[in-house]
């Protein structure tokens, strides 16, 4: 006997009737219309007066606009498990979340067997289930590495792809009965679904018992399998009878289930219009103003975390002070969204708690509750970093990837407005249907925050400069929760500072640009025998300088391994669709060293910024990188990074080319004063063999000339002198002083503020 605490749900329980179909479809509509919550429909595809039910469902959440829809319930042995979550994800993500699903092992096995379906005995129908729920599961963890596998007695899947990912944590309901079945309700589902004309009141008592126990023995909390109830009544003149009276009769009778049995969601069995709005209109209001009023007076929690997920939470967190508008936007460790949230794409993470701001307001909020917890605090846009800094261990960790828009403010002085969450590649595709463009990054899953605060080293840098060269506005949040906006004419200071710095000074919210005109661009790819890797650096390094601009060339060498030698793999954009003149610039790059591959396409800016965008999962170990820029490639400079490749620490040497249009751009004029340099090269290697590999980095740096911040995974001394050159830091930590005094922003390279008492 509980009660569990969850909000009443109701709904309705339709025909799917094939004589009707219209009128099923205004029936569901009448259900949205009386203000219930769900569409249910029974699945039996070898019944001919039935409708198919998952084509009833996909019309029914097109015909409506916040109807939940659900089978009620899908006969799993007719649907193949990975054929039914793709189609179930891609119907939630079409509705905008509004679907959850009923399974069922298939009760009526004579119409299975007509089509094409296997009689199970009940232990293997617990099993097929149990797999099939796994499949399911496993093509909806779209960000999990590799194919599902799931190699059962009664489903063999060996690799299927993943996706795509629903739009919400979709619900399994299980209807079953027996004890067995009701076990694995307890381990593996999110809701038990019963109807009342199989179970009476005891048997619904003893299910509950069951499934309490189950759920305990597997380390679940019960709450985390709602109770949910299919019923069969008729709201009219008071009768003895169960759910046969008046609306304050059916309140009356429905109360105890879900006081006393914990039943939170009661689909009723009608096709009555007459019904569906006297139970939308009149029981259920007074339902829910009933359970609210008994729950109160007991002090019964409603929507509480489960045991389970509250045993999760870390410490120096007082999860329970997290702002009421930023509840629903917080992800906790015990949350089916954590593994979701809790590590970026190229690093693993165990943060605290992961607040997912949709506002700037809501950013300010989130920042001052951060402020007040005893663990530290990290920020990240859309969650790429190499460094980790924004996935710390224990970290309350403000994520802004729900501010994600991309607009365009003015096509004529092509500024366009872009959310601090949104990714590089969505930016790409959005202006590419303008015409436009933004040099940033050669990843598409970078997030714009990370990068339009640091710099911006992307396939137009020498054409276009970087991507702070193109900020003309910066909306942030400041460490106290003020909104500030920083341009050349409002708090110009502060608009020097987070370009360039801007993590140290505040969270930007989003960024006004002037985009670039591009169209097509010439995108070439060269593979080169790198056995002498001086050589081919400094010829690579000769053919970029002298590149017209509008060619931007970014390489990567890769050590001897497997018998094979080096090798260096390098790209060339040229910012532009004339052909012939792209085939002038390129040709120099044939000689960089024997050319074991190349092509060259004409293609859309977009397509080079595809790329991945799913978080890392936790395995492979973790990544570090150094990172330095260097003016030329003279004999001395390129024999020192050869050096580095052989030494047997690195997994590659990443070179990406500046100078051009990034050196126009007066030193003073932003935080990133390096505007001498042509090269920013990163050594990439593993975090086991950090110290090895800085011993081999040590011997290259004479031969280099400050730092790219966004490249560098360290944290020990002499950083940020590379970073800053002198007076920059001076003034940086003058502008720490004012901006971040209390230094809430310590995570990205902490710039310390000046001493004013001094």
């Amino acid at each position: 006997m509980a009660d569990y605490g969850h909000e009443p749900l109701l709904g309705t329980f339709l025909t799917p009737d094939a004589a009707d179909p219209g009128g099923v479809i205004e029936r569901a509509r009448a259900t949205e219309r009386a203000g219930l919550d769900y569409a249910t429909f029974q699945d039996h595809p070898y019944q001919a007066r039935f409708l198919d039910s998952w084509t009833l469902l996909n019309w029914v959440a097109a015909a409506t606009e916040r109807l939940r829809v659900a089978p009620n319930v899908l006969s799993l042995p007719l649907r193949p498990p990975a054929v039914a979550a793709r189609a179930a994800a891609s119907l939630d993500l079409l509705s905008e979340g509004r679907l959850e699903l009923g399974v069922g092992a298939g009760a009526f096995w004579d119409g299975i067997a007509a089509m094409g379906g296997r009689k199970l005995t009940p232990g293997q129908a617990v099993g097929a289930l149990g797999e099939a729920i796994d499949v399911m599961r496993g093509v909806w963890d779209a960000d999990a590495r590799g194919g599902v596998r799931v190699d059962g007695e009664h489903h063999t899947v060996l690799g299927a792809k993943r996706g795509p990912r629903p739009a919400h944590d979709i619900g399994v309901w299980v209807g079953a009965y027996k004890p067995r079945m009701l076990r694995l309700t307890a381990r593996k589902a999110d809701g038990w679904l019963p109807s009342m004309a199989y179970a009476d009141e005891a048997a619904l008592i003893e299910g509950n018992r069951v499934i309490d126990e189950a759920a305990a023995e597997a380390g679940r909390d019960p709450r985390e399998v709602r109770r949910l109830l299919n019923i069969n009544g008729a709201i009219g003149a008071r009768s003895a009878g169960f759910l046969q009276g008046p609306p304050e009769q059916w309140v009356e009778q429905l109360l105890p289930y879900v006081l006393e049995h914990g039943f939170s969601a009661f689909f009723l069995a009608t096709d009555d219009p007459g019904q569906i709005a006297r139970f939308g209109e009149e029981v259920a209001p007074a339902l829910r103003e009933a359970a609210a009023r008994e729950r109160a007076a007991a002090g019964t929690a409603v929507g509480g975390r489960t045991s389970t997920a509250s045993a999760a939470r870390r410490g120096g967190i007082d999860y329970d002070a997290v702002p009421d508008g930023l509840r629903d936007a917080a992800v906790e460790p015990g949350d089916r969204e954590y593994p979701r949230v809790r590590h970026n794409y190229m690093r693993p993470g165990a943060p605290g708690l992961v607040l997912r701001p949709a506002t700037a307001d809501q950013v300010g909020e989130a920042l001052l509750y951060a402020r007040e917890q005893k663990a530290p605090m990290a920020v990240r846009s859309a969650g790429h970093g190499i460094s980790g800094r924004s996935v710390g261990d224990g970290d309350v960790v403000v994520d802004l990837s729900a501010l994600d828009g991309v607009e365009v403010l003015d096509r004529r002085s092509r500024t366009v407005r872009v959310g601090a969450g949104a990714r590089w590649g969505a930016v790409a595709e959005r202006l590419a249907r303008e015409g436009l463009a933004v040099s940033s990054g050669d990843h598409g899953g970078v997030g714009v925050g990370g990068l339009a605060t640091t710099g911006g080293v992307g396939w137009m840098s020498r054409s276009q400069g970087l991507t702070i060269d193109r900020v003309r506005a910066v909306d942030a949040v400041l460490a106290d929760g003020t909104q500030v906006r920083a341009s050349q004419d409002e708090n110009p200071d502060l608009f020097w500072a987070m370009r360039g710095a801007g993590g140290n000074f505040a969270v930007a919210t989003s960024f006004e640009i002037e985009a670039a005109e591009v169209g097509d661009i010439v995108f070439a790819d060269f593979a080169v025998d790198a056995a002498r890797t001086p050589d081919v650096l400094r010829r690579w390094g000769a053919a970029v300088e002298a590149a017209p601009r509008e060619a931007t060339s970014f390489l990567m060498l890769l050590p001897a391994r497997g018998g094979q030698g080096p090798l260096a793999r390098f790209q060339v954009a040229y910012a532009g669709d004339d052909v012939e003149a792209a085939k002038r610039a390129l040709e120099p790059f044939l000689d960089v060293g024997p050319v074991l591959d190349q092509q060259a396409v004409l293609t859309p800016y977009p397509a080079v910024l595809v790329a991945p965008h799913g978080p890392h999962t936790g395995g492979g170990g973790e990544p570090v990188m150094r990172s330095a820029l260097v003016e030329h490639f003279t004999d001395a400079s390129a024999a020192g990074l050869a050096r580095v490749l052989s030494s047997g620490q690195t997994m590659a040497v990443q070179i990406r080319a500046v100078g051009g249009a990034v050196n126009d751009v007066a030193p003073e004029a932003t935080a990133y004063a390096h505007r001498h340099q042509n090269f920013s090269v990163a050594a990439l290697g593993a975090l086991a063999h950090a110290p090895a590999l800085d011993a081999a980095w040590e011997g290259f740096l004479p031969f280099t000339d400050g730092m790219y911040l966004s490249f560098e995974t360290g944290s020990g001394p002499g950083l940020l002198e590379r970073a800053f050159p002198g007076p920059v830091l001076e003034r940086l930590r003058e502008l720490k002083a004012v901006y971040d005094p209390d230094q809430v922003f310590d995570r990205n390279l902490p710039i310390p503020p000046a001493d004013r008492t001094a």
